[in-house]
């Protein structure tokens, strides 16, 4: 058959170019961070010259076989490589003892091609070495199938839709296989008109494989079925194929000649024009596509296992050291497979600022992340918020007028999630942008919704926890004070009366006048201190005057001369309204903290001025700075303390101090660069005008 043999040369020749030329654009355009990149050129290439072979020798050579070895052999280890993509995939450890099986079996060709060679002229030992190499080979490409079927099933949402090109090629290539191996068994000889077309399936399958490696080709629209329901039709599918083919084997031992070469041309004919019609028909597609939808599966989601992964998420605790906080983000970031997030939580004047991250180290959030009103929107409307839509000018409750501008800049920023408690905004979680881009739908909004409120219930319960814990190391502290303030209030009396006697009873002049000054300081400051502590708890405030506060700066740096250097990088006169000692006490809190914080050389800098409406006083350094968690949840909490033997009231002491003045103390900081904290206090001229014209006329009086 003559025009079969053109027809196959032909064939042969296209796929050694489309393969080598499949080769060639993979390796120079493909996917970069694909691990398996370089083995599938080799195996494209190996595929071309299995393809030239055949082309100049003939298909049935030995040369040709051995080269067709090869050429298995690549596609299988292209299969074991498939296996580590993701580090979600099946475990290679189970995988590659199944793929070294493969191999061997596909390796015993070798043998059997000798073996042919020497029983050339040996009908009975040829057809014995033709049906046990089209057994074997058939074997090979069902355990391959069988991998190939897993690797899918086993493969997260995101690495399907990275591997559904490669897989759907490799399933056909495989399946046409099986067919052409399994008619060879069954027949006792090789279907001529499979084999001239084999070239050309070659080319085929390497066209979409090769599209598999374009960063592109995850974008379009994929949809696969659940565990259950893809294992089943699978079975379906596969048991159905084997008993087509033997009721068609039955059949073709009927027929004779042409007719039978005929019927298998047919079949192949009628698959292909089956796939031409169902291929370019959207309609089609569509009608098929949702029929599956609607009667295999109900929802996009399998909650059953979404919500064992969530309670997983948050119950773990211990091994991995992380916190609540990490855990509610990445109990929200598996959820849409993004693969880092943020959660922000709001501040007392309520706006929103960093306080964890997960697998997002470089994120560089502003002290204020989001402001109170676009805060107040979130938690009235319960808005879930579509990055890729605000980008786009879209908006739904007037969001856009209040919207930072770092998720504009910083393009992974995807969606952000309320975490609302009993209609109270208690976080909002910021996901990026998953490896597969695609549009958030009803079903996501549904789900991250309820999954928020459960996630804002337990970081609430944490929170009342968190405070329950405070009030009673509170309660225990305050038990101590009692007994201090009352050694105290002892002392001081007790110094009171040594005082009188030394005035009764002294008998040297300078003896007695050094004395008195002594004690009558001591008792002084005894007694300053009693009152500052009798008044803790209270809500008691102190009397506000107006000083200045370039002058406490300059009283709290001369205090550190000599243990460590202190610098005025700025010092400007401002007048401002508070409590002058309480400042400096706070003042020095913080100066203590920078220097524990600083190299011994490394000077502490104050600088001191006024915005045109409050006064400034910032205290920095540049020693080893707080994590964004630390700042937010450690700082200012009470006996919390990132200093060994720190009793962790210093920063907590001075912002409240700061606080009752009607002031306000902020912080900035970052890892190995150093501190910030910013003292505000309102200037003598605004408090004057805020309080009004009474309060004005009587303190110029």
């Amino acid at each position: 058959m003559t025009w079969l043999a053109n027809i196959g040369s032909v064939s042969f020749l296209l796929g050694a170019l489309v393969s080598g030329l499949a080769a060639l654009w993979i390796a120079r355009s493909g996917a970069a961070e694909r691990s398996d990149r370089w083995a599938a050129v080799a195996a494209l290439a190996l595929t071309a010259n299995w393809c030239f072979a055949a082309a100049s020798f003939g298909a049935e050579q030995p040369i040709v076989a051995l080269t067709e070895v090869a050429k298995n052999l690549a596609w299988i280890y292209v299969l074991l490589r498939l296996f580590a993509n993701d580090g979600r995939d099946e475990t290679l450890r189970l995988v590659r003892p199944a793929a070294i099986v493969l191999a061997l079996v596909e390796s015993f060709q070798i043998v059997l091609v000798m073996l042919a060679l020497r029983n050339a002229n040996a009908p009975g030992a040829a057809t014995l070495i033709f049906e046990t190499s089209a057994i074997l080979r058939a074997l090979t490409v069902v355990g391959a199938l069988v991998l190939l079927h897993n690797l899918y099933v086993g493969a997260a949402l995101s690495s399907r839709r990275i591997l559904r090109w490669n897989a759907a090629a490799l399933a056909g290539m495989w399946a046409f296989s099986l067919n052409f191996y399994t008619l060879s068994y069954l027949t006792g000889e090789i279907p001529v008109e499979l084999q001239a077309i084999r070239g050309l399936a070659a080319a085929i399958i390497a066209v979409p494989f090769a599209v598999g490696f374009n960063s592109n080709a995850a974008g379009l629209e994929f949809r696969p079925s659940r565990t259950l329901t893809f294992r089943s039709l699978s079975l379906l599918v596969i048991g159905a194929y084997f008993i087509l083919m033997l009721l068609l084997a039955n059949s073709l031992d009927m027929l004779r000649g042409d007719i039978r070469a005929l019927t298998q041309v047919g079949l192949i004919l009628a698959a292909g024009a089956l796939a031409l019609i169902w291929l370019p028909s959207q309609r089609v597609r569509g009608w098929l596509r949702v029929t599956a939808v609607k009667h295999l599966f109900k929802h996009r989601y399998d909650y059953r296992n979404e919500w064992i992964r969530f309670t997983n998420t948050i119950g773990r605790s211990g091994f991995d050291e992380t916190t609540l906080q990490e855990r509610a983000i990445k109990a929200l970031a598996d959820i849409t497979d993004s693969p880092c997030g943020l959660l922000l939580l709001p501040e007392d004047d309520g706006a929103l600022a960093l306080g964890a991250q997960w697998n997002w180290p470089t994120a560089d959030l502003p002290s204020s992340a989001m402001n109170s009103d676009l805060a107040a929107i979130l938690e009235r409307e319960a808005l879930i918020i579509d990055f890729d839509e605000v980008r786009a000018g879209k908006e739904h409750h007037g969001e856009l007028a209040h919207m930072p501008d770092w998720p504009f800049e910083e393009l992974r920023v995807w969606a952000a999630v309320p975490l609302l408690h009993f209609d109270r905004l208690v976080g909002v979680v910021i996901l990026a942008r998953p490896a597969i881009e695609r549009e958030l739908d009803w079903e996501d909004f549904d789900l991250l919704g309820i999954v928020g409120r459960q996630l804002a219930s337990y970081l609430a319960e944490q929170s009342g926890q968190a405070a329950l814990s405070e009030a009673s190391r509170f309660d225990e502290f305050n038990r101590r004070m009692a007994f201090v303030m009352h050694d105290i209030k002892n002392l001081s009396s007790q110094m009171s009366l040594l005082l009188r006697n030394a005035e009764k009873h002294a008998d040297k002049p300078e003896f007695r006048k050094d004395m008195l000054v002594t004690l009558k300081n001591s008792a002084d400051k005894l007694n300053l201190l009693l009152a500052r502590l009798g008044r803790y708890g209270t809500g008691a405030r102190e009397e506000m005057q107006h000083f200045d506060l370039a002058e406490i700066s300059r009283e709290v740096a001369a205090r550190f001369e000599g243990s460590h250097p202190v610098r005025l990088a700025r010092c400007e006169a401002v007048e401002v309204v508070g409590d002058r000692e309480g400042l400096e006490q706070a003042l020095v809190h913080l100066v203590q903290n920078a220097i524990d914080a600083s190299e011994a050389d490394i000077p502490v800098m104050i600088e001191t001025f006024s915005n045109g409406i409050s006064g400034q006083c910032q205290v920095i350094d540049n020693g080893k700075g707080m994590s964004p968690a630390f700042v937010r949840n450690g700082l200012f909490k009470p006996f919390v303390s990132s200093k060994e033997g720190g009793f962790g009231i210093g920063a907590y002491e001075a912002r409240e101090i700061i606080r009752a003045m009607d002031g306000r103390l902020d912080v900035e900081s970052r890892e190995g660069l150093g501190t910030r904290f910013a003292v505000s206090l309102p200037l003598r001229s605004a408090k004057a005008i805020y309080s009004g014209p009474k309060d004005l006329i009587e303190e110029t009086v």
